[in-house]
């Protein structure tokens, strides 16, 4: 799947010239937005893979509300991912 772009220096040409040309070159053969949408591709996920995420973040919700009923969760404190 190799798509090979070639650009040659003409005569007087400066190299950024040839550098923009290249590029210009690159961007019409939509290399780019191929490679990058390869690159953050996610598959789908099956039926049962679903199920299963889904039943763990029950399990866990279900965990949470027993340790804050035991106290050792405090339910004041902000809970989730990252910075606040």
């Amino acid at each position: 799947m190799a798509t090979n772009v070639e650009v040659m220096r003409n005569g007087t040409e400066n190299p950024l010239g040839l550098l923009r040309r290249f590029t210009k070159r690159v961007q019409g053969s939509g290399v780019l937005p191929r490679v990058r949408g390869i690159r953050y591709y996610e598959r789908t996920l099956s039926h049962y893979k679903t199920k299963m995420k889904t039943l763990e973040s029950i399990n866990h919700r279900a965990e949470v509300a027993r340790d804050i009923k035991l106290g050792k969760i405090n339910p004041d404190l902000p809970r989730g991912r990252g910075k606040r």
